[in-house]
């Protein structure tokens, strides 16, 4: 289908919402939002009015003469995002995404609105200071490697940190489901992945809906609710006697995996929860993408786009500064892997590696498959997370 200068459009039900610095476009029919700027904005509504692109690029031209208004161009951009229902007078067949229907709407928006208002934010702050005092107080409560480790047999210490694992993983999305009811917005769980781990997702496309002073709060429910969970653990360390070894070695393995969870936050490379509230903040979006880019144009024999290319006028400064944050959470990672990922693989290895050579009848010899067994396991979910993550691309 041509489109020309003398053409005129029709737009999907779209609505339109200001941002920061720019605006944000919500496709009704898919669910479906994108940034742009204020000429863009300012196209769709003179499209809307019934004029012709050959009109209000005329217009455009005038009001913005700084501006390279190319309407043609951008009325092909429009036809690529799906916003695009008719082109003079003919309708558009396209393969339009159907706005997925979303659950948990049989939270009420009151019990999310219990564990997220102004007292209860204040709570988590004095916890998460809490938590700060104590872990520099009592030096003995910082987490170790081999916290992981409750049993002599490694192929029950796997399912004792899987387990654990998944409950205050649970219960960090639910901080987020919980504050997304809290603003009558539905969502739901999924299985994703951070780098070489496995993890559950909370959906949070439908934030969009809301300015963007109230959407930190829902980025930071995981980590108000991960404080609690931390706080719990580490006073249950203080008040219980020592003689209680199960108990103090689970409480051990939540603070490790917890206190792990909430460093992960720091790594803005990736997008955590922490990435959200940087971008939200700095009403700045694709942030990653376009640190990635700016990171590339250092490297000489890679041949990418100049990052001005790729951002919206103003943003370099603050692209650049995220880059810095980027580089540091690569450090951090790092860090993770040296001081607890490889040192627990590798006493984990070394305990079991004797038991491959005792034999069928021994426990050390089933021990030592059944370990194995369990971390192809969790490589093969993490091949599906990956494999689900780059279908959808």
């Amino acid at each position: 289908m041509v489109i020309s200068a003398n053409s005129n459009l029709t737009l999907v039900p779209i609505k339109i919402r200001k941002e920061k610095k720019h605006f944000i476009v919500e496709n009704i029919n898919s669910g479906e939002f994108f940034e742009m700027p204020k000429v863009c904005i300012e196209a769709i509504d003179l499209i809307n009015n019934g004029e012709s692109l050959e009109i209000v690029e005329q217009q455009l031209r005038v009001k913005y003469p700084k501006e390279k208004v190319d309407l043609i161009d951008f009325a092909e951009q429009l036809l690529e995002l799906n916003l695009i229902a008719e082109i003079d007078g003919v309708r558009v067949v396209t393969k339009v995404k159907i706005k997925e229907n979303l659950g948990f709407v049989g939270i009420s928006p009151k019990m999310g609105k219990f564990f997220f208002n102004k007292v209860a934010l204040l709570f988590y702050v004095a916890l998460f200071m809490l938590n700060l005092f104590l872990l520099l107080s009592h030096p003995s409560l910082f987490p170790h490697y081999k916290d992981l480790f409750v049993f002599d047999y490694m192929v029950l210490n796997i399912p004792t940190w899987i387990i654990l694992t998944f409950c205050t993983v649970l219960i960090h999305e639910f901080g987020h489901i919980l504050a997304m009811r809290a603003q009558n917005l539905p969502t739901k769980l999924e299985v994703g992945h951070r780098l070489f781990l496995v993890v559950l997702e909370t959906d949070m496309s439908s934030v969009w809906k809301l300015p963007s002073k109230d959407r930190n709060v829902l980025f930071m429910a995981g980590i108000c609710f991960d404080t609690v969970i931390l706080s719990i653990a580490l006073i249950s360390q203080l008040i219980v006697p020592n003689g209680s070894g199960i108990f103090l070695s689970i409480m051990n393995i939540i603070v490790l995996d917890t206190f792990i969870r909430m460093i992960y936050q720091l790594c803005i490379y990736m997008k955590t929860d922490l990435y959200y509230v940087f971008e939200n903040v700095s009403g700045c979006y694709n942030l990653m993408e376009n640190a990635q880019q700016a990171i590339k144009e250092k490297i000489s024999f890679l041949k990418v786009p100049s990052i001005k290319e790729v951002t919206f006028e103003g943003e370099r400064r603050i692209v650049n500064l995220y880059s810095v944050f980027y580089a540091l959470g690569v450090a951090l990672t790092v860090s993770l892997y040296t001081f607890f990922y490889i040192p627990q693989l590798l006493f984990a290895w070394k305990k079991i590696l004797p038991g491959f050579s005792e034999g069928p009848t021994s426990l050390p010899f089933w021990d030592a498959i059944l370990f194995t067994l369990q971390i192809l396991i969790g490589f093969m979910l993490l091949f599906y997370s990956w494999r689900k993550k780059y279908a959808q691309q």
